[in-house]
Order: C-alpha cells, then structure tokens, then sequence
C-alpha cells in the first residue's frame, strides 16, 4: 500500500491555485521552476482572471480542473486560503501546500483547526499553512517559491531534507549544495495543521531512494509518530542528521525534585535522540558534513582508528580530536611498527603514523604504508591527512594512482581523506569513495559520527523493559513522602532500605531492636522536601539513648524549620555505610511522558548536574549505556583502592523504573531516588520522592 505521501511526494498531476503568469511572484514560481525541470505530469493553473498562465491553460477554480490531482498548491490570501482548502477537499485533491501565513502562527488558531479538521475529513494530506513548500529534484516537481531550485548545482542524489523553518530549510540545501550532497527530497512543513517533520522522517526512512536524513525543528507535537519515524530509520540503517533549537526555562515545578529542576526540554530531545540513535548537529556545517560522510555509506565496525599523516603535528591534533570523540587511538602491533621503521627510519609509527616529507621522494611509502596498517592491524577506520600534496604538480598523478588503488583494493574500509585541494581535484578522490575534509580536525568529527552509527546499527533491536505486574498507583491527592513512595518503589522491584515509620519513641526504639545494627533517623513529612537542609537526618546511632534522643530532636527541628508542615513521625532504617551514592528519577514531559534521569547523587547533584536522560519504558541495555554516559563513571569502578559498584544492580533498578513510571504515566509528574546508592553487591534506594500531576499542576 502506498504511503498517503505519496501524491504529496511523487504526484503525477498538480494544479497551483493563485498561479501568477509572472515567474518571479510567490504564485509564479512553483509553475516556472517545474517547467523549466521537465515535469512530466500534468499542471493545471488556477487564476480566475487569466486565460493562460505561463503559457498554460488557466482554470477559474480547481472544480473546473479535468481531474482530480496530486497536489495543490494554496497561494492566495488568508482570507480566501480556508475556501480554497475546502474546494480542494470537496473536488477528491489528495494533497495541498499551503504558502498562505496567518494562522497560527499570528495567533489564528481557530483557522488553522479548521484546515486540519477539512483535511482529516477528507483524507486530504496538507503541508503547512506557512511554508515554503516541497520539492523531489528527479521527479522535476518543485511546489515551493524558494530560491533553491534555481541554484541547483548537484544533480540530484539519495538526502532527504525536512525542515519545520522555510528559510532555514532553503539555507541548509544550498548548504548541502555546496558541500556536494545530492538531494533528492525537500520538505517544509511550517505550522504543521497536518504533515509534521515526524512524518516526513518516517516516509524518507521507508522510501528506497533517500540514504540519509537531515532534519530541522523547533520542537515536536507527536511522540508517537516520532518514536515510530526514528526506529524505522535505524532498523533501516538511514542515518538521521538533527538539528533541533529551542529551549524552555523550567517551570514552577523545578522547586519541587532535583530531577524537574535538571531536566529542561533539551534534555528530553537529548535523551530521544541517544536512544534512537540520531546524530545531534549544533551548526549547519556540522549537519552538512556529517550526512555528507553517511552518503558514503561505510560505517565502521567499531571505535578502534587508524590516524596515517604527512605532517607529525597534524597527527597529534587528529589523536586529540579523536580521544576527545571517544575513538581509540590505539597503537600499532609492535610487528607493524619494526617493518614500518625499516622502510621509513625516522618515522613516528605508533599511531598516528608520520610518513614524513620522505614520502615526496617516494611517494609509495605512502601506500606501502596504508596497506601494512590495514592488512596487519585491526582497525575499525581510517583517517589520511595528505596536507597539499595531492593538489601539488609533482605528486598529483601519482597520489590520485595510489589513493586510487587503495580505496579499490580496501573498497570496504572506512576511509577518509583530508587535503587542501581544489574542488575539481575533492569530486576525483570522491569517485573514489573517500569523503573529503580540508580540516583534520572536521575529519575525525565526522568519522566519529559514521562510528557512533555504526554502533547503533550493531545493536538490533533494543531489548525489553522489565515486566510489572499489577503496579498501576490509584492517582494520589498529595505529595507521596519517603516512607510510603520507597514501599512503592520496592513493590516494583527497586530495592529499599529496611524500615518502619515510627509515630513515638518507645516505637522508635522497638524498631532500632528489630534492625540489630546502627540505624539512620529522618523525619517522615510529606510537606519537607530537602530534610538535610534543616539537620532532619541523623545517621549512625547505636543506642536506645541516642534513638530516643534522636526522635524527640527531630521532630523539635521540623517543627521550628517548617511549622506548618505535617509530621508523620520519624523513620527508622537500617544503616547502610560505603557505596557510591547516585541518582535517579523520572520527570513527564508534556509530548513524551516520563523521562528518567541518572547522575551521580547525593547533596550535590544540582551542582554537579552529572546526569543524562531517557525516554520511558527501556531495558537493561539502554540503562547501561545511561550509566556509561554520566562524566564520572570511572568512580563506579572504583577508586584509590575502593571496589567496583555493581553496576548490573544500578542497571536493573533504572530498568524498573522506567518501566513503572511508563504504567503510571496518566499519574505521576515526578520520581526522585536520591541517593540510590551503588554497592559492591547491589544497589538500594535511600530515599524517595513522588509528585503527582495534580499536585505539580494546580
């Protein structure tokens, strides 16, 4: 079955309503740049006050229009804009683009629901209102009035552009233009009444003639949709290349859990697109290098780099980028280095390997070079830096011969090739199949990228969150304390500290005699959020004294500290000393639902702010990779003598709670567990948090 993109993408007839006989003007570019392109489909102007419109046959309304097309493109004015659309629906049209601004955008919300209201009704696909429209360069079909289709300069190839801006979406073709990227499709989507970037992103993923994907937006309305684009491009193997701006502050909730006040709406895009396997750009350059890179379509097996130069600094600035990329710049086999040292005695040859200027005297060292790295050390890729000696007329020739036989004979090695050349010369070395990079630094960028798809592409399918039964919370009317919110979390298999709520302290005392060992006492108030701010915690008591004490000095000091603040008596719970204290929590986003968080825990975790993000539910695997995130990770292996946490433990009590936040999702707002302390043998909640929605958002 056809996508219902289809008629919108590959239309075989499409009418333009507003045609102007004047190329220049907004109605008159559409049919001007899809003549000029050779479409072969038919093409119906609709101007009520022309007979003809560039030429062609015009049409008083596309009701007078001999079939039912494609594609129509909406280009009057707002005002008559929602007739139009309607008409379009009422004559079977299976797409519209809308350029037509003033909806809302401007605040003319009520409008814009009607055209998606018209089109659900319809059936009728619609791109915008507010855009600069749609192109596919091979089919010649160009409904837009950008400027990009008369400043084409590569032919058509296998990128896919999606982008929520018009002008941005424009800039970033002439910029893949430029940087010598085939596009095939371009899309913009504007506000959105009915086709979103999600979408888009699922029809390139599922389409055989786009490779890779390079996408723009503000933000996202359809988690789903998203969710359902992203994985059908990475089951695809279709690199996606994204750059998303726009941030929010964080709201009024941030005062009430460390994880709201760490997770900011960037840091929930951050999460979906390190689960889906996305490519996050900060500049365009950087997204137009990167996709250029993936047209090549070598992705490496793994992180291990092989950094071959003709310049000794060059190579210590690639091994820096790289390490920085988390590329293992590991050295050559100790075999390798002795027959690389024979043939070039004063070379650097652990790696990056310095061919030095000795390769201009005999330009085969370089090939002699490649090839014994290659064939005898086990390298995941390649990155060549050749300065200017390719372009130089005493090396040219022999250089594109040597490069040109490697790249045949090592057709599936990951290479690339950075030199200062001319961009005749850059078009050679890519027939070749090297990217090119005329920065070393850019290079070893991109390569680290192809690597992390390579990765992401290794992995299959991600594996199963953990399996709740009966774990659905009736909706609570308050702030869930720690006492109750840790049995919670314990009967979702997240371990717990041992403990009983004490209402005295006679009880207090029972407990202490019950535990056997030295016990912490917190106060247990629902209304006191941050206990050790006020002295509310006091740890490692040993006697009936100290207990007794200890509870009668608690409850005196929530008292002063927050005097209208409901008490429900004093926590009494095993001791647990050692461990690494971390964190984790869960904060629903409007679009996406819960998000968990984990970082290092503790007092300081919004100062250190050590945290990393993903989207609920997820398996054992995803936590995994969330805990190799985080910058401190080597202090869960142990430090100065310390054992290693185990970290399966941490891994399994993140998997849970995603996957108890993501059945409670219509219930919860937010989840904190901090500390969740990491232990040589398990992990165990310390404390707990629960806030519901209807607390969070009077």
């Amino acid at each position: 079955m056809a996508h219902s993109l289809e008629p919108l993408l590959k239309p075989k007839s499409i009418a333009v309503i507003g045609a102007s006989d004047t190329p220049s003007r907004i109605g008159g570019r559409p049919l001007h740049f899809t003549k000029k392109h050779g479409f072969k489909g038919n093409i119906y102007p609709v101007n009520k006050k022309r007979e003809t419109v560039q030429g062609l046959k015009a049409y008083r309304g596309i009701k007078d229009v001999p079939e039912a097309v494609d594609s129509a493109i909406i280009s009057v004015p707002a005002a008559i804009a929602v007739d139009a659309i309607r008409e379009c629906a009422e004559c079977g049209v299976k797409s519209v683009v809308i350029f037509t601004s003033g909806f809302a955008e401007m605040g003319e919300a009520a409008a814009q629901l009607e055209i998606s209201s018209i089109a659900a009704e319809a059936g009728m696909r619609v791109v915008g209102p507010n855009c600069l429209g749609v192109f596919n360069i091979s089919q010649g079909w160009f409904g837009t009035f950008a400027n990009a289709p008369s400043m084409i300069a590569v032919a058509n190839g296998t990128a896919g552009i999606i982008s929520q801006s018009g002008a941005y979406g424009s800039h970033l073709f002439l910029a893949a233009q430029k940087r010598g990227i085939g596009t095939n499709y371009w899309v913009t989507t504007g506000n959105e009444a009915d086709v979103d970037v999600a979408e888009v992103i699922e029809y390139y993923a599922q389409t055989s003639d786009v490779d890779v994907i390079l996408a723009y937006a503000e933000g996202m309305k359809n988690a789903e949709r998203i969710y359902q684009a992203l994985e059908t491009a990475r089951e695809r193997e279709k690199p996606v290349v994204f750059m998303k701006v726009g941030t929010t502050e964080a709201g009024a909730l941030a005062a009430a859990s460390h994880t709201a006040s760490l997770a900011g709406a960037d840091a929930v895009y951050e999460a979906l697109f390190r689960q889906y396997g996305v490519y996050r750009a900060e500049t365009t350059e950087e997204l137009v290098d990167v996709a250029y890179a993936c047209q090549f379509g070598r992705f490496p097996a793994g992180n291990k780099i092989s950094l071959q130069t003709i310049s000794g600094g060059v190579g210590v600035q690639m091994a820096d980028a790289s390490i920085k990329r988390n590329l293992d710049v590991a050295p050559l086999p100790d075999s390798v280095q002795k027959k690389l040292k024979a043939m070039i005695p004063y070379a650097g040859v652990n790696n990056p390997v310095d061919f030095t200027a000795q390769a201009l005297n005999d330009p085969h060292l370089m090939e002699k070079n490649v090839s014994l790295t290659v064939d005898e050390a086990d390298y995941d890729s390649h990155i060549i830096y050749m300065a200017s000696v390719p372009e130089s007329p005493f090396t040219k020739d022999v250089c594109i011969k040597i490069f040109g036989g490697l790249k045949e004979k090592y057709s599936d090695e990951p290479m690339i090739m950075s030199m200062q050349a001319s961009a005749e010369l850059v078009r050679t070395y890519e027939k070749m199949g090297y990217p090119c990079f005329d920065d070393p630094s850019l290079a070893v960028r991109a390569m680290a990228a192809l690597t992390r798809f390579g990765e992401i592409y290794r992995r299959g399918r991600p594996d199963e969150p953990p399996a709740l039964s009966a774990h659905t919370l009736p909706a609570p009317t308050s702030q869930v304390g720690e006492h109750k919110a840790k049995a919670i979390l314990g009967s979702a298999g997240i371990p717990v500290a041992r403990e009983k709520l004490a209402a005295d302290a006679d009880s207090a005392v029972t407990i202490w005699r019950d535990i056997q060992g030295p016990v912490v006492l917190k106060v247990a108030s629902p209304d006191i959020l941050h206990k050790t701010d006020f002295g509310g915690v006091l740890l490692d008591l040993e006697t009936e004294a100290t207990v007794r004490d200890g509870y009668a000095s608690l409850v005196q000091r929530a008292a002063d500290a927050a005097p209208g603040a409901r008490v429900d008596g004093v926590i009494v719970a095993e001791m647990i000393s050692g461990g690494v204290e971390t964190v984790m929590g869960v904060v629903s986003d409007p679009v996406f639902g819960p998000t968990v968080m984990f970082g290092l825990g503790g007092v300081l975790v919004e100062v250190l702010k050590d945290v990393t993000f993903r989207l609920a539910p997820f398996g054992t695997d995803e936590a995994h990779r969330m805990i190799d995130e985080i910058q401190g990770r080597a202090i869960l292996d142990g430090v100065r003598g310390a054992a290693p946490m185990d970290i399966d433990a941490l891994a399994d009590g993140l998997a849970r709670l995603s996957a108890f936040a993501a059945k409670n999702a219509d219930v919860i707002e937010t989840i904190d567990v901090n500390p969740f302390l990491a232990l040589p043998d398990g992990a165990i909640a310390l404390d707990a948090l629960i806030v519901p929605k209807k607390v969070a958002k009077p």
